[in-house]
């Protein structure tokens, strides 16, 4: 694509806006193009079959391992995607039971109580900025799931805060060597919150759970062929697990809230669908969350609007070809859930908000990568498409919205696409205030 700089190439338009620059460089070049990022070549694919191309070839063809440059830096260069094959495999399957069967309905209730908990600590009415009151939110639940109830309960605003500092070490671009202020805050939040994580884990060894949670089992854990799990790679999982579980989930939550905000002819038919399936019965349950088609979908149109994580990278590892074009090993491969999603020969209508697009067409919901794809795919999907049910089915229970921001943005600059802040939302109570708990 055009417009490079001498030496630097795209890379400074890349950090101001990439989506900008990829969604610049579609309309120039079409669904396949280069770019250049500093002293590299980056090739850029669009589109749905460019995208099971990416996954498909991840680990073969395409490198997760080089193509995401940040994740060793934030946590260790032999840890989960960037370990070898097999020691990957082994440190999944140690996550891996915390996402499956009848574990998800007790994150059903973990969810339900603590979203309850702030719901009592809001007024009849009054306003508040959407990421500053949903993250905290999220990183709690995650907190209580992953690390304990007693732990959760204890959580301040310094916790979300401190892994704020942390995510901005997720530089795409800069390379790890550079003492870059951002980077050095990155690294500084990684050692103070592992330092943490392993004094919740040498309190759970002093004084177990019966019956166990995550974290104990996690103190336990040993790999199939007996081996203990190293300290440091028990640490590394929470902090992935509490991180990246409040830094996807915290955008696409509050991006959900304001689209039905946005379009109240949906939000109608949210609320209906909610009290049919509900009844006079108040108790979620993963199966009622199931019942509720319409929030499903509508979440799913949010992830194709607002996919958060909005740019994936490998690294190709050997020369190849690809619809008539020769990508060199070693060139960076990028795709864009920000762009193919409004690509309109893959979405009709691209930028407006229907989520019945996906009963007129059910498989264009396997066309979405806001999740990312593949064996890579994020394991904590399920878990949250499940959080956001939970949350946004007992905040519209309880509260009317009103949206004070007329068009929120997304956060500018190479980093999550959060809603940029302030982004507030003035609320009043619908039921009134239990003296126990919220039902």
């Amino acid at each position: 694509m055009s417009g490079g700089h001498p030496l630097l190439g795209h890379a400074i338009d890349f950090l101001r806006d990439p989506v900008a620059v990829v969604d610049r460089g579609h309309r120039e070049c079409g669904e396949v193009f280069a770019l250049k990022l500093g002293t590299r070549t980056a090739v850029v694919l669009l589109g749905p079959d460019s995208s099971r191309f990416f996954f498909a070839e991840t680990d073969g063809l395409l490198s997760i391992r080089t193509g995401m440059p940040f994740f060793p830096r934030m946590f260790d260069p032999d840890f989960y995607l960037f370990a070898d094959a097999d020691e990957y495999r082994r440190q999944r399957d140690i996550v891996l039971p915390r996402f499956q069967g009848r574990q998800m309905e007790q994150y059903v209730e973990i969810m339900d109580r603590q979203v309850g908990d702030l719901a009592r600590d809001l007024e009849g009415s009054g306003e508040f900025d959407l990421v500053d009151t949903l993250g905290p939110l999220v990183m709690r639940i995650a907190a209580d799931a992953f690390l304990g109830t007693a732990f959760a309960q204890r959580l301040g605003g310094g916790f979300f805060a401190e892994f704020r500092r942390f995510s901005a070490g997720m530089d795409p671009v800069a390379p790890p060597w550079l003492p870059l202020p951002h980077l050095i805050r990155s690294r500084r939040a990684r050692d103070r919150l592992r330092i943490l994580l392993g004094g919740l884990l040498d309190e759970r060894r002093r004084a177990p759970l019966d019956p166990p949670d995550f974290l104990q089992l996690l103190t336990q854990a040993r790999f199939p062929d007996g081996t203990a799990v190293p300290e440091l790679v028990r640490i590394n999982l929470v902090l992935m697990l509490t991180w990246a579980g409040h830094e996807t989930t915290t955008g696409h939550l509050a991006w959900a809230l304001i689209d039905l905000l946005r379009h109240p002819d949906e939000l109608r038919r949210l609320r209906d669908e909610q009290r049919s399936v509900l009844g006079g019965d108040d108790q979620l349950t993963m199966a009622k969350i199931h019942q509720m088609k319409h929030l499903d979908r509508a979440l799913h149109e949010t992830e194709r609007l607002h996919p958060v994580a909005f740019m994936l990278s490998r690294t190709a590892t050997q020369n190849l070809e690809y619809q008539g074009h020769h990508i060199p090993r070693g060139t960076m491969v990028i795709i864009s859930p920000a762009v193919t999603h409004r690509l309109p020969r893959a979405f009709p209508d691209p930028d407006r908000y229907r989520p019945d697009r996906f009963v007129e067409d059910p498989r264009a919901m396997r066309d979405l990568i806001g999740f990312g794809g593949g064996s890579h795919r994020c394991l904590g999907v399920h878990f949250a498409y499940l959080e956001m049910a939970v949350v946004l089915t007992r905040m519209l229970q309880w509260f009317d919205f009103d949206l004070q921001v007329h068009d929120p943005q997304p956060v500018a600059g190479a980093k999550t696409k959060w809603p940029a802040s302030p982004c507030i939302v003035r609320y009043r109570r619908r039921v009134p205030q239990p003296a126990g708990e919220l039902t």
